[in-house]
């Protein structure tokens, strides 16, 4: 059912995460849960960054909370790839700055 599984080793197990990889995504070019818009990286965001509760993610996206931590649990297991992911989200909204007409205003 899901494109691809991504596995992680560590010592002793192998985690599997149903996260869909950017390169299998029909949706996005990041990686994401399945069957759903909703980004790693905006998981990660709004959990480590903003310092919403995973269970407050959970209810504004109707996703259930062990995909929120599995999500996280990709994030930090799959540093070069969220780096990269990272950058060009980075570029890419710089980009449309750049390209956008609309300007805050001042404050004068």
């Amino acid at each position: 059912m899901y494109k691809q599984l991504a596995a992680v080793e560590f010592d002793m197990a192998t985690a599997e995460y149903r996260i869909v990889s950017g390169s299998e995504s029909e949706l996005h070019n990041e990686p994401h849960l399945p069957d759903s818009r909703v980004t790693v990286r905006e998981i990660h965001e709004r959990v480590e960054t903003r310092g919403c509760s995973p269970a407050t993610v959970a209810d504004r996206f109707s996703l259930d909370i062990a995909s929120v931590y599995e999500a996280l649990a990709y994030y930090h297991a799959n540093p070069e790839i969220m780096m990269r992911v990272e950058r060009r989200h980075d570029k890419a909204v710089a980009l449309a700055d750049k390209k956008s007409s609309l300007q805050p205003p001042s404050a004068e």
